[in-house]
């Protein structure tokens, strides 16, 4: 199930700026894996529909915004894995859908709009319980994916690691991929996190929780660069579109306004500022999200 199409390449940025700060900068193009279950999502999803297999189960429902990663690929996973899928989605509906749930719609995806009030019982059990007699029955996935299958699925982004990389550097949403990762390493190297999320001091007690569900250790070789939200989730300055669009032109690689695009910014502001030490190896694990520069272009008139 959920077959990669591509082996993930892990490309060189050979920038002579970086050069002059001694550091040598890779990224793990996990985006490529899959031309619609691309990233961070096709580990987190892996076994977690391996699961909703073992269990019977032939629907899938989960929760997101209006613009989310993991509804676009849950989506494109339920329809080619036999699964049908309902999506629970914050805020009302507007039309004409955007582009990320016009496609997951496209895949057979049930749309339900809820208020934001609602939307924050996500975890209640009653609340979920709602929900099944409402659409029957269906395997839950949490929202943005993140639970202990999906943490034991994103242990595996680290594979083929080279011990040279000192550091490694990832996106963080609801800190799942995070967590897989620092598992994954078991202590072989620093990790550096880039919250999307503004005020996402909390991630660390939630990403502590998600090692301690694996029974991992407690590590202590991970923190969080907080300060490279631009605003909070989805929003975006104009210096980080510019810097979007000079990396693609300059490399060919492109990056996403919510994720993947802050974090980039941020390690490049960080070297800048002698943040990160001269010699310092990074991989910069590249987690995806690229369906979401569409709505986020038509949602706010850039790029």
């Amino acid at each position: 199930m959920l077959p990669p199409r591509t082996i993930p390449a892990i490309e060189s940025i050979s920038d002579p700026w970086l050069a002059t700060k001694a550091i040598d900068l890779w990224i793990k193009r996990i985006d490529q894996i899959h031309p619609t279950i691309s990233g961070n999502k096709w580990y987190k999803l892996k076994y977690n529909l391996l699961e909703a297999q073992r269990q019977g189960k032939d629907t899938l429902l989960t929760f997101g915004g209006a613009f989310s990663n993991h509804i676009y690929a849950t989506a494109a996973a339920a329809k080619e894995n036999g699964f049908k899928s309902i999506g629970i989605i914050r805020g009302e509906k507007h039309a004409p859908l955007n582009p990320t749930l016009r496609f997951a719609r496209d895949q057979g995806m049930l749309l339900h709009y809820i208020g934001r009030s609602d939307y924050r019982k996500k975890s209640d059990p009653q609340f979920v319980a709602g929900l099944r007699e409402q659409f029957a029955d269906f395997y839950l996935l949490p929202e943005g994916g993140t639970n202990r299958l999906a943490v034991k699925g994103c242990m595996e982004i680290i594979e083929g690691f080279k011990k040279d990389h000192n550091l490694v550097t990832c996106c963080v949403g609801t800190g799942g991929t995070m967590a897989g990762i620092i598992a994954g390493l078991a202590g072989k190297s620093h990790v550096l996190g880039f919250p999307a999320l503004k005020g996402g001091d909390f991630l660390y007690g939630d990403i502590r929780l998600l090692l301690q569900d694996l029974n991992c250790e407690p590590y202590d070789n991970w923190e969080l660069a907080p300060d490279y939200h631009f605003g909070g989730y989805a929003k975006v300055k104009p210096e980080l579109v510019d810097f979007i669009n000079r990396f693609k032109a300059d490399w060919g690689i492109p990056l996403d306004p919510v994720y993947t695009g802050k974090m980039m910014y941020g390690i490049y502001d960080m070297i800048e500022k002698d943040k990160i030490r001269k010699g310092t190896k990074i991989l910069a694990i590249h987690s995806g999200g690229l369906q979401g520069i569409e709505g986020m272009r038509e949602k706010h008139g850039l790029w």
